[in-house]
Parts: structure tokens; sequence; C-alpha cells
């Protein structure tokens, strides 16, 4: 069973729009605005790229990522060349990229549920809201890795949606609190 891993940028209130200055949010780039700079505290995402064996997003996170990351060739060399699933009901193969490496498009988190059984490494889901809260809801993220910042954002996506479901235990694997405020903390989910 392959395993299933999120990985955000977080404010202290749960915001996980806009972390690198997309458009719409009215603090967009927030990760990187008034947040000191400290390469340690980014140590996560290099060891993310290099464990992952397959990327996942939804549609929004792909129609902001697919025109940007395949150019950046030194940052995401990792990521570029590994298999990438797309949860949507509305994108179409003739909406994919072709210089982005092996794409496939899944339908539904019971998609998600039959990739998660076959045979493979583990798949990080990046940005995503919207398919973060719906595979969070249906239990089918094992592990987070979240780099919490130290802002309120008031408003904007939130990793976790506000359905009434029961209540989920977590394991911590490592937690690191770095001089600029930013916390690592990252979690396996109690089967």
């Amino acid at each position: 069973m392959r395993t299933l891993i999120t990985t955000a940028f977080v404010s202290l209130d749960g915001v996980i729009e806009a972390p690198g200055g997309e458009p719409g949010h009215r603090s967009s780039g927030w990760t990187f605005k008034d947040v000191e700079f400290v390469p340690a505290a980014y140590e996560l995402k290099s060891r993310e790229q290099d464990e992952a064996a397959a990327m996942m997003m939804g549609r929004v996170s792909y129609e902001a990522f697919s025109p940007v990351w395949p150019t950046m060739t030194e940052d995401f060399a990792g990521y570029n060349v590994m298999p990438k699933y797309v949860v949507s009901t509305t994108l179409r193969d003739e909406d994919l990229v072709d210089n982005w490496g092996e794409t496939t498009i899944l339908r539904s988190t019971d998609d998600v549920a039959a990739l998660k059984e076959t045979e493979g490494g583990p798949i990080i889901v990046h940005g995503s809201a919207a398919l973060n809260r719906g595979l969070s809801d249906a239990g089918l993220i094992d592990r987070y890795h979240l780099l919490v910042f130290p802002v309120l954002l008031g408003a904007g996506k939130r990793l976790f949606s506000a359905a009434d479901a029961d209540k989920r235990m977590l394991t911590v694997l490592e937690s690191e609190t770095y001089s600029n405020g930013i916390q690592k903390l990252v979690y396996d989910v109690v089967r």
C-alpha cells in the first residue's frame, strides 16, 4: 500500500491559500513577506522531493503549477520527472501540458483509494485545498508534512474541512521550531 502525504505551508489559523504569491488573496505571498528566510526551515521540502515517488494535486493546483514547474529545472527536477496524478471531474486529457512527464487524471476519491492499493513509493500532495479536505474527510491521508508560519490570515482556503467527522489521532514523527518562528510538524495518521 502506498503512503499518501499532504505537504503544506499553513498559517497558524489553518489557511493554505496563496503562500507563494498566487493572485486573488489579499495576503498573497505570506510565506516570504515579513518572515525571515531561514534555510533550515525548508529542509523538509528538499527531502520530500527525494522521497516521493509520485505527485498528486487537484485541478486548480495543476493549472497553477503546470505552466511554471516544468521550467524550474533546478528547484523541481525530481518533481518534474515523477508521475503525476490530478484529481478532477472536469479536466480532460487534452488539457494536460506535454512537457511535465506522465500525468494521469483521477476522477474521485475512490480512484485515489485504488491508487493507494498499488505498488510503489509515497505520493505527495501539493497545494490543492479542496482535494486535501476531501482526502482527509475520506480517511485517505496517511501523513502530514506541515510548515506552520507565525501568521494569522483570517480568511482563505483552509487545509482542513469543517465536516462533522470522527476524531482522528496523529502521532508526531518530527517537530522543530526555527528562529523565524516557522514550526515543522510531521504527523502520521493513526489507523
